[in-house]
């Protein structure tokens, strides 16, 4: 039996398998039947009008319970592949199906025939890698020669694209697919962990050559590996009739997937429209998973597979036949059925029909996502980031979720018995999304303490975090302008956690007035060079360092009462911790917030944070190396209470 990554076809999970519809397209919105490109193609040839006026009505059988018609079908030609991509494949490759147990060509032609005689239009030919099959070529012109198939396309890292593509061409292969993730020749050795990135261009300008219009080529997005990079794509379509399509990152078996690494759509569309804010959207087609855009002038377009953040189950047309020749009618679905072994037993083409059409009647409405889309608020936190009316600041990047989040919010949110939808107890229906963000930020990466409280009606207090190498600022948003803080020390004469007598005491805060009350801490942990490139490539033994520490100095936050002798246990109402990264000094930069509506500080919550996060950060690296410095664990600034505000300077 192959393994999870070679059954499901591998690099097409995250690239073709998402959907590549012929022509331009949007994955929501009303659809717009203008005529794609394809389909202009075919009314001006020949063989296309004579499968246009001889069109048969369409098939039952691929017509699921939803009323979703399937007219595309996916082939997985191989599950090999020339390539180790981090995101996709394990290192060491995967067991391979023995050959005997693999579609011969002879059957992978018998099954897109039954196919195509049943409605389907569109085949796209994937892998693994599909141009590593000896027989491709041949492959492609057989399935020309079927009546009714109107697109014969192919999904490829390109690496042996400008060798083929001429012969390919002739024999019909008329959509191109290319796999290309960065634009910088030693990123792309990191991450596919081959050479080849000229033999990817060379590919890319030979389509473009040879008249193929457009040319998509795929990028996935991840965080920390190539986000930086999006602009350098969007100008690559410049001059060359592209479509480079932007696909969110997605879990599949093999790649250790996590929320953290996905960069969804709506941010890397603000990212873009920073640089070129005259980007048009373009057009939709009905059944496309792509949204669409592009910069006027340009030659070419890009376009955003929202796979993760909005996903396009409503308009599936989709279904997909592995290499050992497994049915699968969703992508995230594990119900598979052997054609394979149906065609082997002798199954008549009737039964075969049966079989495929009991199949498509059982698929779902939509895939099962990762435990945080079955949280609705959740959802909608992270689709909908707070702007700058609700928060005081333009967010440049709203972080995403961690992988810990499904179990931190299954304890805090219930399920309503006549919705069925889960929420927050004890909070009223306004109050949901902000409670559920405040949730959500306790887990979150990144940083941006500046906020605003919008069910507050006192003065709003914001607090700016700076730059790795700047002291944060405490400002009164009401009065001071960007970047002109006061600072108002209110120091003590005397201890005040001791009496009269010198013993330890706690200090009664009974009759001390509720505030707001916030404090930001700091601390930066020296790696030394070899300790600090382990974590930037996420190579530690241990697992994510960054991650953990985040974790560990928000939970440090919450048990400081249980730490500190003299502290007051203080509901917290928002923590966060983040961690940065910096070169200069091989060190692990970390800030931390708290806030809380109360009598006391919170101080000692965020001094707390920033050294549990240090701790954990010098725990995971220490079997690396011992010369690990904490240092600058200190209070860079605080807001509230009798003694006024403090700001580090």
């Amino acid at each position: 039996m192959a393994a999870a990554w070679g059954r499901r076809g591998g690099p097409a999970l995250l690239r073709g398998a998402l959907g590549e519809a012929p022509g331009r397209g949007c994955s929501s919105g009303a659809p717009v039947r203008a005529p794609s490109a394809a389909a202009q193609e075919l009314q001006s040839s020949g063989r296309g009008r004579f499968l246009l006026e001889h069109a048969a009505p369409f098939s039952a059988f691929l017509t699921d319970s939803f009323g979703r018609q399937h007219n595309y079908l996916r082939i997985s030609l191989t599950e090999k592949c020339n390539l180790r991509c981090q995101y996709c494949m394990p290192e060491e490759g995967v067991q391979l199906t023995p050959k005997s147990e693999l579609l011969t060509t002879q059957e992978i032609i018998t099954l897109a025939r039954l196919f195509v005689k049943e409605g389907v239009e569109k085949i796209r030919l994937t892998g693994g890698e599909p141009l590593i099959r000896p027989d491709v070529v041949d492959i492609v012109g057989q399935l020309y020669k079927l009546e009714g198939l109107k697109t014969i396309a192919v999904t490829t890292n390109g690496i042996n694209l400008a060798r083929l593509l001429p012969r390919l061409k002739e024999a019909g292969l008329n959509a191109i697919n290319i796999s290309l993730d960065t634009l910088v020749p030693a990123k792309f050795e990191f991450i596919v962990r081959r050479k080849g990135f000229h033999k990817v261009m060379e590919g890319i300008h030979k389509a473009t050559e040879l008249g193929y219009r457009p040319v998509k080529v795929n990028c996935v997005v991840m965080r920390g590996f190539n986000e930086d990079e999006l602009l350098g794509f969007v100008d690559f379509t410049k001059d060359l009739p592209l479509d480079v399509r932007f696909i969110e990152y997605m879990p599949f078996d093999g790649n250790k997937w996590n929320f953290k690494k996905m960069v969804s759509y709506k941010e890397m569309l603000d990212t873009i429209k920073q640089r070129w804010p005259e980007l048009e959207k373009l057009p939709c087609e009905a059944s496309s998973t792509a949204k669409s855009y592009k910069v006027p002038h340009f030659q070419g377009q890009i376009s955003f597979i929202t796979s993760m953040s909005e996903h396009f189950c409503g308009s599936c047309n989709r279904l997909r036949i592995t290499a050992d020749g497994n049915l699968k009618v969703c992508l995230f679905g594990n119900s598979e059925v052997s054609l394979r072994d149906h065609l082997r037993s002798g199954a008549s083409e009737e039964a075969l029909v049966q079989i495929i059409g009991a199949a498509v009647g059982r698929k779902k409405k939509q895939h099962a996502e990762p435990a945080l889309m079955s949280f609705p608020l959740c959802q909608d936190a992270l689709q909908n980031p707070p702007n700058s009316k609700q928060w005081g600041h333009t967010f440049s990047r709203w972080p995403t979720l961690r992988a810990s989040l499904p179990k931190q919010m299954g304890k805090a949110l219930m399920k309503n018995k006549l919705t069925g939808q889960l929420s927050l107890p004890g909070s009223h229906p306004e109050q949901q999304w902000h409670i559920t963000t405040g949730i959500l930020q306790t887990q979150l990466r990144g940083c941006c303490v500046f906020q605003k409280d919008p069910s507050s009606m006192f003065d709003t207090k914001c607090l700016e975090a700076s730059p790795v190498s700047q002291a944060s600022v405490n400002c009164q948003s009401k009065e001071a302008s960007p970047g002109s803080c006061t600072e108002v020390p209110h120091a003590s004469d005397h201890l005040t956690h001791t009496d009269e007598e010198g013993r330890a005491t706690m200090v009664d805060v009974g009759g001390k007035p509720d505030s707001r009350r916030s404090a930001v801490a700091g601390a930066v942990v020296r790696l030394g060079e070899k300790a600090f490139g382990m974590v930037r490539q996420n190579q530690v033994k241990k697992g994510d360092v960054l991650a953990v520490a985040q974790i560990a100095g928000i939970q440090g936050a919450k048990l400081t009462s249980q730490l500190i002798p003299l502290c007051h246990n203080i509901p917290l109402n928002h923590v966060e911790v983040s961690l940065s990264l910096d070169e200069a000094r091989y060190a692990v930069v970390i800030r931390s917030s708290c806030q809380t509506w109360g009598r006391t500080g919170v101080e000692m919550e965020a001094l707390t944070a920033a050294s549990l996060a240090a701790l954990t950060v010098y725990d995971m690296c220490k079997a690396v190396t011992h010369d690990i410095v904490i240092e600058e664990v200190k209070l860079l600034s605080k807001t509230g209470g009798q003694r006024g505000d403090f700001s580090r300077v």
